[in-house]
């Protein structure tokens, strides 16, 4: 695991090495165990390394036998033992023990096509110094981040975005035509970047950079069809099969690893596989709210505690309140975009208390994605339902639910902001409904919040919905949230918040193969009767006892919106004040005052949105005002004073 970073000249002119190294000085935090370079006249490649597999002898760039092909790569590659087997037996030399170095054997024998017998994650950049060409790429998943840069000189690329800001003439730009979508769902999706004259490159996606010429393509897809020949019980039994294989395989390490816990179905399902494959108690960690009814509702230790106890793990947990305020300006200066989601705070927390004692972890992040883990889901499964009932009853109750309170921190409320939002889409066509589900604002509140729209990133939505369009209602949301959310909120910050302390987050739930299994299974047993993750649950009956399977899921945040009502109302009242707004030039100040009244009296639920709109400020006095995130820090502590 590590960073990776590089550049080649469009141009023939060489590269510096100090220019790869300023890169790579910004990313100390993704390798602090080793750094090295490799330059040939106008390519260059480079990484900071932290040492997971063959510690001594895995530095890179890695090469082959002649030295003419060069390697980085930041991740893992799980299946590398098969392979190095495999290429060994047809003649190929190695020269170190890292899982790396099979891309380079692989590609000297097939070619691009190689990243196919890939498992695992990571992104890479690989010179072929007799072509003169460079190819870079992304795994399936995106798992792993990559940004690029291009003009009509050069095309860079890094693992994190900060990188590309140290080359020469680069400037921080807030890239106007994401904004809207950013507000719209809370986080940037993919080919955008909230850098202007910056892009992600797309999960599964390569480039290469031969004759002055850039080409860039799709290596894979979730699969489009669904698998009629299987029974249930055939599917639990693949399910649990794979699921199992990538907990296990996902276990190599050459340093010691551990588990996060929350007790919910995912996280307890990778514990109780990975107690099985040890010999050796799993180290597992934990986290936890103090304070009142809302951080109540985000408390989850007596359930890890219970699966803890179950595989006897060696087990931790951390109960803390959060200082915000401190924390947000590091936290999105490490994110490089900025996010709505609150569970990059906590991703970050727990990823710094396992730190203490591991650095690798494992997750269960992917299963609510892949198996039907959202309520969101039932929604869809319900409204097909609801559509049945006379017309003149939905009426009454929308117009009912319309006049309802929200507020997800409190029980009775949050029933009724779940109501209220399942009424008010059920009526839309499939398609508008789930954006509804996942939206942080709508887009016509966002038109008029907006000063100057300008011309709109492609809705990312809309592409992943063309791209699903031979599944049903309910496997179409699975592939929209698995080519959106997915890679570009969920997998970002738990990339960058456990890589912001130097940890490896490994999720086997991610696997490809257990990906495409769950791709290619009829929705009906995904959520069946209500009941949320079906298929995984009874794949996992008798590894996990009816009360772990079956309890209320939780979210992996905080209590923000709480929070914003209470003790970081005026931080929020100034982040958003009318001097700050007009200074900044995106919103209409009416707009944004309704935004926060309407919160605050609980008429909605704007958490989302205006942390949107927050962090987006905090984000901006930190790369585009040029300022230290500890001054930053400093600054917002004042507004509470």
């Amino acid at each position: 695991m590590c960073g990776i970073h590089g550049i080649i000249q469009l141009d023939g002119r060489p590269v510096a090495p100090a220019t790869l190294s300023a890169m790579g000085d910004v990313t100390t935090h993704r390798g602090p165990d080793d750094e090295g370079q490799f330059i040939d006249g106008a390519c260059g490649i480079a990484m900071r390394r932290l040492s997971i597999i063959d510690l001594a002898g895995g530095h890179q760039p890695l090469c082959n036998v002649d030295k003419t092909l060069w390697l980085v790569c930041n991740g893992e590659i799980y299946n590398y033992r098969e392979l190095r087997s495999e290429l060994q037996a047809k003649g190929h030399q190695f020269q170190t023990g890292s899982d790396c170095e099979v891309l380079i054997h692989l590609y000297a024998d097939e070619g691009d096509a190689f990243v196919n017998r890939l498992n695992g994650m990571f992104d890479f950049a690989l010179w072929d110094v007799r072509r003169r060409r460079l190819l870079i790429g992304r795994d399936r998943l995106g798992v792993k981040p990559l940004y690029v840069m291009q003009d009509g000189q050069r095309l860079a690329f890094a693992t994190e975005a900060k990188a590309l800001l140290t080359l020469p003439g680069a400037r921080a730009e807030l890239d106007r035509s994401v904004v809207a979508s950013y507000l719209h769902l809370g986080y940037v999706a993919a080919p955008g970047c909230i850098f202007k004259g910056m892009r992600k490159l797309p999960p599964a996606t390569l480039l290469a950079v031969e004759d002055g010429k850039v080409r860039e393509w799709r290596y894979w897809r979730l699969p489009g069809h669904i698998d009629s020949q299987y029974t249930e019980r055939q599917w639990i039994d693949k399910v649990r099969t794979q699921l199992e294989a990538s907990v296990h395989m996902q276990m190599v390490s050459d340093v010691p690893i551990g588990a996060f816990l929350s007790g919910g179905v995912d996280s307890s399902a990778v514990v109780g596989f990975m107690a099985r494959h040890s010999d050796h108690p799993i180290r597992t960690y934990a986290i936890g709210f103090t304070g009142g009814e809302a951080e109540a509702l985000y408390n989850e230790l007596p359930y890890a505690k219970r699966v803890a106890e179950l595989f006897r793990t060696q087990h931790r947990e951390i109960v803390v309140k959060p200082d915000v305020v401190d924390l947000l300006p590091k936290l999105l200066w490490h994110m490089d975009e900025p996010v709505s989601d609150t569970a990059f705070i906590t991703t970050y927390l727990v990823s710094q208390f396992a730190r203490q004692d591991v650095k690798v972890i494992l997750s269960g992040v992917g299963g609510d994605e892949l198996f039907g883990g959202y309520r969101r889901y039932l929604g869809e499964h319900y409204a097909q339902r609801y559509r049945s009932l006379p017309g003149w009853l939905r009426r009454s109750a929308a117009a009912v639910a319309g006049r309802l309170p929200a507020d997800r921190h409190s029980g009775l409320l949050n029933t009724m902001r779940l109501a209220k939002g399942f009424l008010a889409s059920a009526e839309m066509p499939a398609d508008d409904r789930y954006r509804s589900y996942l939206q942080v604002l709508d887009r016509q509140t966002v038109a008029e919040l907006l000063l100057q729209p300008g011309a709109a990133q492609a809705d990312p939505l809309e592409a992943a919905f063309a791209d699903a369009h031979d599944a049903d209602a309910l496997n179409r949301m699975f592939a929209v949230d698995a080519q959106t959310q997915l890679p570009d909120d969920l997998l970002m910050l738990t990339d960058k918040m456990s890589m912001a302390v130097s940890l490896e987050c490994r999720v086997p739930l991610l696997d490809h193969e257990l990906v495409e299994l769950a791709a290619a299974m009829p929705s009906a047993i995904k959520v069946r009767g209500g009941r949320l993750k079906h298929v995984l649950k009874e794949s996992l009956s008798d590894l996990l006892p009816a009360d772990i399977l079956d309890r209320k899921k939780r979210g992996f945040g905080t209590p923000m919106g709480a929070w914003l009502k209470k003790e970081l109302a005026p931080l929020l009242g100034r982040l958003l004040a009318a001097d700050v707004v007009e200074a900044r030039g995106l919103y209409r100040q009416p707009v944004v005052d309704r935004l926060m009244a309407d919160h605050a009296a609980n008429r909605i639920d704007g958490t989302d949105a205006l942390l949107a709109m927050m962090n987006l400020e905090i984000w901006s006095r930190i790369y585009l005002d040029r300022r230290d995130p500890a001054d930053v820090a400093t600054e917002l502590r004042s507004y509470l004073a």
